[in-house]
C-alpha cells in the first residue's frame, strides 16, 4: 500500500532480461540508482517499492553507493509503461508506507489498472494541464470529476472528465512538477494510471446487491442505466 506522495526521483541505471525459467516468462530486470532518499530507514530484500506506480519487489541492493534491482513480469511490461524505460529513464519512487505514516494522498495500491496517452498539455500560469485518454476506456466510469487518480504513482486530484470523447484532466502545481516525472513528459507519451480502488469496491457492491435483488440478468442494465443518466445530465449541464 502506498500514499501517491512521491519520495524521489530515481534513475534507471541499467536494464537486462530476466531468465524465463524463473521469472515464469521473459520479463526485464531494472536496476534503479539515485535513490539514496528512499534507502534512509533501511531496506531489505522483498521490499515493496513504487516504481512510476507499480509496486514491485526489491531483489538486491546496496547501500553504498545506493542502487536496487527490482523484477518486471511480462504482464507488467504489457500492462505499464516499464516496458518503455530505457537506460537513463526517470522514475517516480516511493516506499510502502507505515503505520504512522501521514495519508497526505490516498489509497494506492501500486497496481495499475491501464496507461493514458497525454493528448494535450497546457501551462496555466505556473501550473500545467494535462489532458490523458485512457487505453482502456472503461476505466473513465471510475474517474469523477475532484475524485483521486494515480499518474505514475503520483496522487492527483481530477479537474475534468469528458466520458464522451474519452479523456480527463489533472493540473500540477508548481511544486509538484519538480517532484514527479510526469512534468517533463510531452504530448504522445504515456502514465501510468491507476484508479481509486473504492470505485472499483463500490461498483462491485452495486452490482452485487442488485443480482442478489433483481437477477443477474437485470443488475448490468439497470446499473447501465443509472450511469448513462448521470453522463446525459453531466453534457447537458455543460451544454447549457
Amino acid at each position: 500500500m502506498f500514499t501517491g506522495l512521491v519520495e524521489t526521483i530515481g534513475t534507471v541505471s541499467s536494464l537486462s532480461p530476466l531468465d524465463g525459467s524463473v521469472s515464469g516468462g521473459n520479463g526485464t530486470s531494472l536496476t534503479i540508482s539515485d535513490c539514496a532518499t528512499i534507502m534512509e530507514g533501511g531496506i531489505a530484500l522483498g521490499d515493496s517499492i513504487s516504481v512510476n506506480g507499480t509496486c514491485l519487489t526489491v531483489t538486491e541492493y546496496s547501500t553504498s553507493p545506493a542502487w536496487f534491482k527490482v523484477g518486471v513480469a511480462p504482464e507488467t511490461l504489457r500492462r505499464t509503461n516499464l516496458g518503455s524505460l530505457v537506460q537513463g529513464s526517470k522514475v517516480n519512487l516511493e516506499r510502502a508506507v507505515l503505520a504512522s505514516t501521514r495519508m497526505g494522498g490516498h489509497f494506492v495500491q501500486g497496481h495499475v489498472d491501464t496507461v493514458a496517452a497525454i493528448i494535450g498539455k497546457t501551462p496555466d500560469g505556473n501550473a500545467l494541464t494535462f489532458r490523458l485518454q485512457p487505453r482502456e476506456k472503461g476505466v473513465l466510469r471510475h474517474v469523477v470529476e475532484k475524485g483521486y487518480v494515480t499518474l505514475d504513482g503520483a496522487s492527483l486530484t481530477v479537474t475534468a472528465v469528458d466520458d464522451a470523447e474519452g479523456w480527463f484532466e489533472i493540473m500540477l502545481i508548481a511544486y509538484t512538477q519538480e517532484k514527479v516525472v510526469t512534468s517533463a513528459k510531452a504530448v504522445g507519451e504515456e502514465v501510468n494510471v491507476e484508479i481509486d480502488v473504492v470505485g472499483k469496491v463500490v461498483e462491485k457492491s452495486v452490482v452485487g446487491y442488485l443480482e442478489g435483488t433483481i437477477g443477474k440478468e437485470g443488475a448490468p442494465a439497470i446499473l447501465e442505466k443509472i450511469v448513462g443518466r448521470i453522463v446525459e445530465e453531466k453534457l447537458r449541464a455543460l451544454q447549457k
